[in-house]
């Protein structure tokens, strides 16, 4: 990549010998080291080079400041490519003086030649600093939900882990389709049967003689390969696109063991019914506690109303508690209500932190 330079200051991308500058300056930034952090995220631009953008700034005096981000691909429901801009630093002598400015150029200029649509970031509603240099670099908030839940070391938890009870009338009578996919188009609800059509709702309670833990009503495993098929077949059925490239991107990270992913797949009457795939952040945006990241969420419409989405929750969260994992979040497409609502009701909230977008015009 060509450098760009002014007469003071050069632009070029970030290399594996910059790791101690890049730890130094996010140490003097988080007020702790995270050299762990910063490693995975160098080693993971060495291993897919294609999916990262990564620059450092270098003045008079050396390393002046860095800029990470990763493509996305379809996370979310989302169609087309994104940038998640994931780490942003400048040497404390250098602030206010256009180095950030410098790299997010730089950056800018990568999506536009690499077909990126836009730039994505978040950060907590109270970091004043990162909020007036995203408003500097032309971010707005962005219209998704961004929503989390406390793992509680996977403790139980009632509206989360209890099997879903159906209240008389809402069985075989009653056919209920309800299909989720994180970031998808709204999803519509339907009833249909030999009784009249109600309202459903997703706040009603009702005794269980037979209660049980939601995992118990489907098969909750670890997605395989040889899961791929259904997968491709259930989130095309919700979607109403192939993502049959990116589904097999994300189970293939899951496969190496390079990055700590967890993807489920839930099994009912011998065949795939739902998916759930996430993965473990471990630094991403100055967080100082380990989240993990809910990027895919479907149920077989088929299926819907039986528990699957709550039986893949439940086990996500029993996975995640024996990693000390702290939190789970997850972003959700500003009109998929009826996926939002689910997420209430088993015990998600609207996060601390804001979503960002940046549009960036003349993307080829």
């Amino acid at each position: 990549m060509e450098a760009i330079a002014t007469q003071h200051l050069e632009v070029r991308a970030l290399r594996a010998d910059d790791l101690a500058a890049v730890v130094a300056i996010d140490a003097a930034i988080e007020g702790r080291s995270r050299r762990a952090y910063v490693e995975r995220r160098l080693a993971a631009a060495r291993r897919e080079p294609a999916l990262h953008a990564q620059f450092a700034a270098i003045d008079d005096y050396g390393f002046a400041g860095h800029l990470l981000a990763r493509v996305l691909e379809g996370e979310f429901g989302r169609d087309g490519r994104s940038l998640r801009l994931e780490l942003v630093g400048v040497r404390t002598d250098t602030r206010g003086h256009g180095v950030g400015t410098r790299l997010f150029g730089a950056l800018a200029q990568w999506a536009r030649r690499h077909a990126v649509r836009d730039l994505r970031t978040q950060a907590p509603w109270n970091d004043s600093a990162m909020l007036r240099w995203l408003d500097r670099m032309g971010f707005r908030l962005a219209p998704d939900h961004l929503v989390d839940c406390a793992v509680g070391g996977g403790a139980y938890l009632p509206e989360r882990d209890d099997a879903l009870a159906l209240p008389v009338g809402d069985g075989p009578g009653h056919e209920i389709r309800f299909s989720v996919v994180t970031g998808a188009e709204p999803v519509v609800i339907v009833a249909a049967g030999d009784g009249p059509g109600r309202e459903i709702s997703f706040s009603a309670t009702s005794n269980n003689d037979f209660e049980r833990l939601a995992r118990d009503t489907a098969d909750v495993r670890s997605m395989t390969p040889a899961d791929l098929g259904d997968i491709v077949r259930i989130d095309r059925g919700i979607t109403g696109r192939d993502r049959a490239e990116y589904i097999r991107t994300k189970l293939a990270e899951a496969m190496d063991g390079a990055g700590l992913r967890v993807s489920l797949a839930a099994r009912r009457d011998g065949a795939n019914v739902g998916y759930l795939m996430a993965h473990v952040d471990r630094g991403d945006f100055g967080r100082t506690e380990q989240v993990a990241v809910i990027d895919t969420l479907g149920v077989d419409p088929e299926y819907a109303r039986r528990g699957v989405g709550r039986a893949l929750l439940s086990q996500l969260f029993a996975n995640l508690g024996a990693l000390r994992v702290d939190r789970v979040e997850t972003v959700v497409a500003p009109r998929d209500l009826a996926l939002l609502g689910f997420l209430f009701a088993v015990g998600f909230a609207p996060s601390q932190r804001l979503p960002f977008v940046r549009r960036l015009d003349g993307a080829s």
